[in-house]
């Protein structure tokens, strides 16, 4: 897979998981694009390359707050914190 195809994909990745963001799905996906549009001229593989696995990286961590979110609601529906 060329890296401009793994870039598209990591783009629509970040933009369906930031529908729950909890700031606001407006708000991550003007910052997810303005991050894109930013490093767009960037043209050695290397750095590329670097973007490509700091985006995983925000790609898990969001999945785990989204779990951490669900974990706490489902807490909340069945155990009193008395």
């Amino acid at each position: 897979m060329s890296q401009r195809s793994r870039v598209i994909d990591l783009y629509k990745r970040l933009q369906y998981l930031g529908r729950e963001y909890p700031g606001g799905a407006e708000k991550f996906r003007r910052k997810c694009h303005d991050a894109f549009l930013r490093n767009s001229n960037e043209q050695q593989p290397e750095k590329v390359e670097k973007m490509i696995g700091l985006g995983e990286y925000i790609i898990k961590e969001l999945e785990a707050l989204y779990s951490l979110r669900k974990y706490r609601a489902m807490k909340k529906r069945y155990y009193d914190d008395k």
